[in-house]
């Protein structure tokens, strides 16, 4: 018996040994997206390869790959014109290492999440239902677009592409920082710090031109939120600007016209996270561009052509003293009324009765609002410059390097911490509030950046989708050869700018459109041998500049917009009246800044030459176009002398 089964084991043993010498002595695997276009290329990663060649089948096309044992490769390039299509890899002798069967959807879908969002935004004017609906798009066309798949990508928009745009830590530095600071606008707005800011301004006004320019300082000065910028501008200014026989409507202009585009181009602001996180999702995706966020977003200020020509604007205004078609009428009836308001619209009349936000029989003290903003913006470039240095090493660096390679998003959690910290104890030991009125208040700031939070999850939530889709690669299939990169800022302004006019939201327009635009505007500059150059980069910069500056742009012209909203409340001017003597200006300064800027630098014209010569021509035009009111009356020539808290 023992023998026997000794013998039947030998056998066996032995037949194995033939079947397994038989058998490839590994099974490679094929890595293909998880969504493939028909007609655009894609990537293929074959791992786990035996030592020598082996070949790559996609239908009626071979592509050889030499393998290493164990090892992978990546093939690039593949393409399918149809909706699906047999891939098999066969090693040297014929057998078959891998074997799958790839679909394509049509290319077109890729961009309808993105499209969808978009017409919904303009239709509805409800940026979080939109972009909802584009998740939940874009999940149903990578679930097959079956009626099961719609249940599927219904869970999938939450469970799946919210919470990865929650779970990334840069995103959530983001998310603290605008939180974080938005507690600390609560703070300072309440302690009678910003009041002192204004306060202090007023103090100087002597005439309408004073009245007018010390309000556009008020506006440059309260620089870190547009929101807070246009409420405390308006409650603050407005008082004076009557008695000045300034109109309501080009105190609406001043305000509106600055808040957001000072917000948008300086260093620390409540919109900076929001940009920086925008940006940075939009480059994931671009292995070739190692610069940071933090330093695109600074390198593309200049290219701001709008908010800084429609900053130049307003100064010219109040300067100059000349306004031109319906702000020209509202400046000479408000003479004519010599600072009189003897008839208000419902909308003054309500402004009339409201009450500063500011906690009434403080001290107002300008240093309770500046110190907390110093602090936010010493710490944050400072950390910035520090972790710079850290990450360059010893050595001779420029100042750009040091902030292109500093951590920005952990500066930004320092600075607007401390900031918090510095505005919390100033408070208390001023004794100013009590410990649970700060506590109140700073949550009240908390809460003012809940919606756009949600926004920009829903943005990055979004930009996920569209990556998985690869709608980038199909914009760049489709226009990358016949879009022009000369043109592309310009396009791109345009383009914003109507989507933020329609529907009123420009930090709406840019969490849709900035993830679309950064890869379309690489690629597109790829192609054309740009990139890194010195005529490419200025493009690139341009291009993200023109989404931020059209979507202000738009803002400026919607009646619809939240800023355009505050700056009429807050200053107390009929809303239609407001849009009404707004728009000249917005669309002059806007088709100058087009021309002159987006333009220009696309055909190589430095920006700073371009915002020159645009700066020039609004000049120009205010000087020929603009006429003076009639002589402000003898009354409005007297000092002003506020009280501790100006009313509303």
């Amino acid at each position: 018996m023992t023998t026997i089964l000794s013998s039947w084991t030998m056998r066996l043993a032995l037949l194995l040994t033939l079947c397994l010498g038989a058998l490839p002595s590994q099974a490679a695997t094929l890595s293909a997206p998880e969504t493939i276009l028909q007609g655009v290329a894609f990537d293929l990663t074959l791992e786990e390869l035996p030592e020598g060649p082996v070949t790559l089948r996609l239908d009626d096309r071979t592509f050889e790959v030499v393998g290493d044992d164990g090892a992978s490769a990546l093939v690039e390039g593949l393409t399918l014109n149809d909706s699906a299509a047999s891939l098999e890899l066969v090693d040297a002798t014929g057998s078959t290492l891998a074997s799958e069967t790839l679909t394509a959807i049509p290319a077109w879908l890729s961009l309808l999440p993105a499209l969808v969002a978009i017409v919904l935004a303009l239709a509805f004017r409800q940026v979080i239902l939109a972009l909802f609906v584009g998740i939940l798009l874009g999940g149903w066309i990578m679930h097959g677009m079956d009626f099961g798949a719609l249940s599927s990508a219904f869970g999938d928009s939450v469970n799946v592409h919210v919470l990865e745009a929650a779970s990334d830590s840069e995103h959530m530095s983001i998310v603290l920082f605008c939180l974080l600071i938005g507690g600390m606008v609560g703070i300072v707005s309440r302690n009678g710090g910003t009041q002192g800011i204004a306060q202090r301004i007023s103090r100087v006004i002597r005439g309408r031109r004073q009245a007018q320019t010390s309000t556009f300082l008020l506006g440059i000065a309260i620089f870190f939120d547009d929101y807070a910028n246009a409420l405390i501008v308006g409650n603050t200014m407005r008082a004076i600007t009557d008695k000045m026989a300034v109109s309501r409507a080009k105190l609406a202009y001043i305000i509106d016209s600055t808040a957001a585009p000072v917000s948008a181009i300086m260093l620390v602001t409540t919109w900076i996270g929001f940009q920086v996180g925008l940006i940075s999702e939009a480059m994931s995706n671009i292995s070739d561009w190692n610069e940071s966020a933090y330093s695109v977003f600074v390198n593309a200020i200049p290219y701001n052509a709008y908010p800084i020509l429609a900053l130049t604007f307003v100064f010219m205004t109040t300067w100059l003293g000349r306004d031109f078609g319906p702000m020209l009428t509202a400046e000479r009836r408000a003479l004519d009324a010599g600072g009189r308001r003897t008839t208000l619209s419902d909308r003054e009349a309500i402004v009339e009765e409201a009450e500063i936000n500011t906690k009434p029989n403080i001290p107002i003290r300008a240093m309770n609002a500046i110190v907390p903003m110093l602090v936010l913006a010493a710490i944050t470039l400072g950390g910035i410059y520090t972790t710079g240095l850290e990450a360059l090493g010893p050595g001779s660096h420029s100042l750009r390097d040091i902030f292109g390679e500093g951590d920005s998003f952990s500066s930004m959690m320092w600075g607007s911490l401390a900031s918090c910290v510095v505005a919390v104890i100033m408070t208390q030991a001023q004794r100013l509030m009590a410990m649970t009125e700060t506590s109140h208040y700073w949550f009240e700031g908390v809460k003012s950046m809940l919606l756009p939070i949600t926004i920009l999850m829903m943005a990055w939530a979004l930009a996920n989708v569209n990556a998985s889709l690869q709608t980038s690669d199909f914009l760049v299939a489709a226009l990358g050869e016949s879009l022009s990169p000369a043109w592309l800022p310009a396009v791109i302004f345009v383009l914003a700018g109507f989507t933020a006019f329609a529907t009123g939201s420009s930090w709406g327009v840019m969490g849709i459109m900035m993830p679309l635009v950064v890869p379309l505007a690489w690629a597109v500059l790829e192609q054309n041998g740009m990139n890194g150059t010195a005529e490419g980069m200025p493009i690139l910069y341009a291009s993200v500049a023109s989404v931020l500056a059209g979507a202000v742009w738009g803002d400026h012209c919607s009646p619809l917009a939240d800023t355009t909203l505050l700056s009429a409340m807050a200053s107390g001017c009929d809303l239609v009246e407001h849009v009404r003597t707004q728009l000249p200006y917005a669309l002059l300064v806007g088709a100058v800044a087009l021309i002159f800027g987006n333009l220009a630098v696309g055909y190589g014209i430095s920006w700073w030459l371009g915002l020159a010569v645009g700066a020039l021509i609004l000049l120009g035009t205010l000087l020929v176009v603009g006429r003076r009111p009639e002589r402000q009356p003898a009354t409005a020539q007297t000092a002003i002398d506020l009280p501790d808290q100006a009313s509303r």
